[in-house]
C-alpha cells in the first residue's frame, strides 16, 4: 500500500469518526439522560454521566393509566408498523413481477407516470386520503394508518429495478418445465428478491412506527394511539419531568433499532441490485 492511498485512508477514517461522533453524541447523552434522577436533570445543569443512576423514569414512565397508557401505545405501534409492512410486501411484490415481467399496453408509460408523482410533496395527499379513510368508516382505527401507503412508488421501484437484474432465461427455463407465472414468481422471483425485500420491509415498519402527522390526523382516542404521537401527549404531560420523556424516547427506538441489526446483512446486499443472484 502507496503513502498516499495510506494517507487516503486516515482521513476518511479521521472523516467518518467525526461524523459518528456527532451522530451518537445526542443518542448517548440521551439515553445517559433518562437514567438520572429527575433533580440532578434538572439542578445540575448540563453534565454527560450520571452521579446517580436510577429507573424510576421508566417505571413511572410504564406505569399504565388512562392519560398515558405507554405498553398499549407501544403494541398498538407494533400491530400497526407489522401490518403496514406486511401490507407492502405484498402489494409491490406483485406489483414489481407485473412490471418486470409482464407485457400489457401502456405498461412502460403507467410505470413512468408512476415515477413522476414521487415528485410531488406528500402533504397534498393529506386532505383526499383523509376523505377516503372517512369515507370508508376506517377513522380511529387501525386501518386507517395501516393501508394508506401501501403502494409506495419508491419501494415499487426499488423492487423492480432489482427484478430486472434477475435473468429472464431462469423464466424460460421454468417455462419449459410446466411452470405457470405465479410459480415463476413464487418459486424463483421472490426468493432471489429476498435482500430486497428486506430492505423495503425495514423501510416500511421504520416509516409506519415513526409517523406522527397522519396517525394524529385519524386517530382521536387515546388507546387507539401508536407510540410516537403518543410520546407527544407524553411530553405534555411531563413537561416538567424530562427524564419520563427521555425514557419514551428511547423506549421507541428499541425495535426499529433491533429490526436494524437483524436486517443489516440484507441491508449490504441489496446496495448491488442484483446482488442476490447467485
Amino acid at each position: 500500500m502507496g503513502k498516499n492511498e495510506r494517507t487516503k485512508k486516515t482521513i476518511f477514517f479521521i472523516i467518518l469518526t467525526i461524523i459518528c461522533t456527532v451522530w451518537m453524541f445526542p443518542m448517548l447523552w440521551a439515553i445517559l439522560t433518562s437514567f438520572k434522577p429527575e433533580m440532578e436533570i434538572q439542578s445540575m445543569g448540563f453534565h454527560m454521566w450520571p452521579r446517580e443512576w436510577t429507573l424510576d423514569n421508566y417505571k413511572q414512565l410504564l406505569d399504565s393509566n388512562e392519560s398515558s397508557p405507554v405498553l398499549r401505545w407501544f403494541m398498538n405501534s407494533l400491530i400497526i408498523a407489522l401490518g403496514h409492512m406486511m401490507l407492502v410486501l405484498v402489494i409491490v411484490s406483485f406489483a414489481a413481477f407485473g412490471y418486470t415481467r409482464l407485457k400489457f399496453r401502456y405498461r412502460d408509460k403507467l410505470f413512468g407516470f408512476l415515477l413522476v408523482t414521487m415528485m410531488l410533496p406528500g402533504v397534498l395527499n393529506l386532505i383526499p386520503n383523509f376523505k377516503i379513510v372517512d369515507s370508508f368508516g376506517w377513522t380511529n382505527t387501525f386501518l386507517a394508518v395501516i393501508v394508506p401507503g401501501a403502494a409506495s412508488v419508491y419501494n415499487l421501484f426499488l423492487v423492480k429495478q432489482f427484478m430486472d437484474g434477475i435473468p429472464k432465461e431462469l423464466d424460460e427455463s421454468a417455462v419449459v418445465d410446466g411452470a405457470n407465472r405465479f410459480q415463476i414468481f413464487w418459486h424463483i422471483i421472490l426468493p432471489l428478491s429476498r435482500p430486497v425485500l428486506t430492505v423495503v420491509a425495514l423501510f416500511s415498519f421504520t416509516g409506519a412506527w415513526n409517523d406522527f402527522l397522519w396517525p394524529s390526523i385519524v386517530m382521536n382516542d387515546i388507546d387507539k394511539l401508536p407510540i410516537t404521537p403518543g410520546l407527544q401527549l407524553l411530553q405534555g404531560q411531563y413537561m416538567t419531568y424530562p427524564g419520563v420523556g427521555t425514557a419514551g424516547a428511547i423506549l421507541a427506538l428499541i425495535p426499529t433499532f433491533l429490526l436494524y441489526l437483524i436486517a443489516q446483512k440484507s441491508f449490504m446486499q441489496s446496495m448491488a441490485l442484483n446482488s442476490g443472484i447467485k
